[in-house]
């Protein structure tokens, strides 16, 4: 009933008097003009000068006894107090929804109407309130005149200040009555809530799968359309949701703001310190309901031989989304990881450690040639060369290979499997080198340069050939005659000559 009275009244506090609409207000615009002696802005009521005056002032006389907040005006404070009661005295009658404020109510109303009489003049683009539009052309002109007077950032609206300034008080105003958790937000209060109801209003017109904020729906909705509009000023590569661009930018700054408080490793990720943490608690929150074991990490997908994660390049399939993420800079040729010694860019944390333990140590010494490597792994292949062991076979055509990664792709001979694509020409490769040689007949680049003649080839494998017309190099003997050549194509074509005898 008082909104009701004010929006009828102006109550002026200066004068203690009320002053009713309209006849009052023409008899005081026909007595005089009361002008603001700092801005020179004039009002017809003395009572509107002085409640003026506060902002260049910044008084504010009216407390909040619950909080303690203080506000300028009376009718503010009234409309604060009702985010600790609850009340929302103005309902639409169209939807039910109800509001603290009229002026929200009639906003909102126009959304029923479809009524957007305010438009933007650069770039047309309309909305339903003069607030709104004040607003929006914030995005055109930059401006961000409101500023935080503890760390000093700046914001666009005055909501966005006040939400921010809650990171400095720890003000968390909006409480869930299910649970008793508080929030900074009045909107991660009704996501919250949503948790507790299971309600996923937001619905993909795709796929029809359901989420339970509009954000979710947005990010999702990239997964049918490509779009990744948040890029990195760095390196030029495009994420679909901001989140991934900022833990991606740490790749560049080498920022790991998660720190483990017992061993005190750092992390890029939150997710990533909190599998971390399970190491030094011995916590296995994933139990299999296969085999029983206990484990830190997802394990099922080894029984269930469940792939669902694949690339949407070459179609290969994956267990889990990390293994995914590594196996996409074969596409992008992407190597985030780089060593702050050397230089040198790596696909992988991983393979970036190991190279980083080569500087610093080399711990596994080869006890044939005494050639020192960072890693067991490393060592054992190296052993090979010695031993000549092959000891992965092809379940084809039972041919052997030194390392696992040769199988692999030896195996495509019998697939047909290209994962390696260049999007100039469209042509397929089962190997990344092999990409890597056909780019050059598109560019020209040749890389590999004889320090002898100045000869240049696009292979390093040419390269080595070439040097051998210099050195007089033949390596590949033929174990028939004793004749010797510097190709082993060379060879191969001499050995049907004795076949064929």
């Amino acid at each position: 009933m008082e909104d009701e009275l004010c929006e009828r009244k102006i109550k002026c506090e200066a004068e203690s008097q009320i002053i009713d609409f309209p006849e009052d207000i023409k008899e005081e615009k026909e007595k005089t003009y009361y002008q603001c002696d700092i801005c020179k802005k004039t009002f017809s009521l003395k009572c509107n000068l002085t409640t003026h005056k506060r902002v260049h002032t910044g008084e504010k006389p009216f407390q909040c006894d619950i909080c303690n907040k203080s506000f300028s005006l009376k009718c503010t404070l009234r409309s604060h107090i009702r985010i600790h009661t609850g009340e929302k005295p103005y309902q639409c009658d169209v939807c039910d929804k109800s509001f603290i404020q009229i002026g929200n109510l009639t906003a909102h109303m126009r959304i029923h109407t479809g009524e957007k009489k305010y438009h933007c003049d650069i770039c047309n683009k309309s909305f339903s309130s003069p607030n709104f539009i004040t607003k929006h052309k914030r995005v055109h002109t930059g401006e961000k005149p409101f500023e935080c007077d503890v760390c000093g950032k700046s914001f666009s609206s005055n909501p966005h200040l006040t939400t921010h300034k809650r990171i400095h008080t720890g003000d968390k105003p909006h409480r869930c009555d299910v649970c008793g958790k508080s929030f900074a937000q009045n909107s991660h209060l009704t996501a919250h809530k949503r948790t507790h109801t299971g309600e996923k209003p937001f619905q993909c017109n795709v796929c029809s799968k359901s989420f339970p904020q509009n954000s979710e729906l947005t990010c999702h909705i990239r997964t049918h359309t490509g779009e990744k509009p948040h890029q990195c000023d760095i390196c030029s590569k495009s994420f679909s949701e901001k989140r991934q661009l900022t833990t991606h930018k740490r790749i560049h700054t080498g920022e790991k703001p998660y720190q483990c408080d017992v061993c005190d490793k750092s992390f890029i990720q939150l997710g990533n310190l909190t599998t971390h943490k399970r190491v030094h608690t011995g916590e296995k929150t994933y139990q299999c309901d296969i085999c029983d074991k206990s484990f830190s990490q997802k394990h099922k997908h080894i029984h269930s031989g469940e792939k669902p994660y694949h690339c949407d390049i070459c179609g290969r399939l994956f267990s889990d989304c990390s293994s995914l993420s590594r196996h996409k800079h074969i596409h992008t040729k992407e190597r985030p990881y780089h060593c702050d010694i050397c230089g040198k860019s790596f696909p992988a944390t991983k393979i970036l450690n190991l190279h980083k333990r080569a500087h610093r140590e080399k711990l596994h010494q080869c006890p044939i040639c005494k050639k020192s490597f960072p890693s067991p792994s490393f060592i054992t292949k190296h052993k090979r060369t010695h031993t000549r062991e092959k000891p992965y076979e092809c379940d084809v055509c039972a041919k052997s290979f030194s390392v696992k990664h040769h199988l692999t792709t030896h195996t495509r001979i019998h697939t047909g499997d290209k994962p390696h694509r260049y999007d100039v020409c469209g042509k397929f490769f089962a190997q990344n080198s092999h990409l890597t040689a056909h780019k050059r007949t598109h560019t020209g680049e040749k890389p590999f340069q004889c320090d002898i003649c100045s000869k240049s080839f696009p292979q390093n494998s040419e390269l080595t050939i070439h040097k051998r017309s210099h050195t007089g190099e033949k390596p590949y003997l033929c174990d028939i005659c004793g004749k010797s050549f510097p190709q082993k194509s060379h060879l191969t074509k001499h050995v049907g000559i004795h076949t064929s005898e």
